[in-house]
């Protein structure tokens, strides 16, 4: 069987894939196909349907949960994770309304928490998460949501933190923050839905029984090429709740979608769907 599957290349999402894009697992049978794309562009591709097996951001699932599943392996969910709202100068959070603020993608998670944090905004750009910080230092936006690595190299650029949206979120919440989960494709069956999401947990482990292995890898899409970022990034974001979503984080997913629509940043969505969980591979 073969499947295509889209990912970011991200420290994270290459990390936590090596080993099942290079057979150094069961993969039960199915013959992956990667597509590595920006998250956004994933997010567009999934609302065309062009991809079976995707990362997508929660943001963007809410409204494909007619079309997609969530899998338990494989999630962006953690504490103190989240994006971060940054600026040139310090900003008084009560003026944020007033400012010009780029954003990584309608339809990213950071969009999601932004909206929460700071409803009434009015002017947001939508720019590749990698330009944000250069196009704040040239004065082309007062501030600006960052994500992945670039929560680790502000600072350096002489950027200051107005706020920590993840941190907004468990506060006020109390849970950890789903920023994006590996779906499927509602239309597979229920065992081969069941098999990828085995095959990405084993993917998970092997990661991090081979670190030094699956690092080579990772140095190779990494936008951040020194090795103590990239051991942060996948701190941060490759936890337990990767290797399996549990409860905890079933419920933080589910406390997503219950706030988005009682604030009407989405609108009602049809009931989310978890791949039912397996044990391991039965071999004859």
């Amino acid at each position: 069987m073969k499947l295509k599957i889209g990912i970011s290349p991200c420290p994270n999402d290459t990390f936590i894939f090596y080993a099942l894009l290079h057979n150094k697992i069961d993969t039960e049978g199915i013959n992956f196909e990667v597509l590595m794309k920006d998250v956004e562009q994933l997010n567009s591709l999934a609302f065309r349907a062009e991809l079976p097996i995707t990362k997508l951001s929660y943001h963007a699932l809410a409204y494909l949960t007619d079309k997609y599943d969530l899998l338990n392996t494989g999630s962006a969910l953690g504490n103190n994770c989240g994006p971060l709202l940054i600026a040139k100068r310090n900003i008084a959070l009560s003026e944020i309304a007033n400012c010009n603020v780029l954003i990584p993608g309608k339809f990213t998670t950071a969009n999601f928490l932004f909206n929460l944090a700071f409803p009434k905004v009015a002017e947001k750009e939508e720019v590749i998460f990698s330009k944000i910080e250069d196009m704040i230092l040239q004065g082309k936006a007062d501030a600006g949501v960052i994500i992945h690595e670039n929560r680790f190299t502000y600072e350096e650029k002489g950027l200051v933190k107005l706020i920590d949206l993840g941190e907004y979120w468990e506060e006020k919440y109390n849970l950890p923050i789903p920023l994006g989960g590996i779906v499927i494709d509602k239309q597979l069956s229920t065992s081969t839905k069941q098999m990828v999401d085995r095959v990405i947990k084993r993917s998970v482990e092997y990661a991090f029984e081979n670190q030094n292995e699956t690092l080579e890898y990772v140095r190779m899409f990494a936008q951040e090429m020194d090795d103590a970022v990239i051991l942060k990034h996948i701190g941060l974001y490759v936890n337990s709740f990767t290797s399996d979503l549990g409860l905890k984080g079933k419920e933080a997913v589910q406390k997503l979608y219950q706030v988005a629509e009682e604030k009407k940043i989405i609108p009602p969505i049809s009931r989310l769907e978890f791949v039912p969980v397996t044990s391991s591979r039965k071999r004859s």
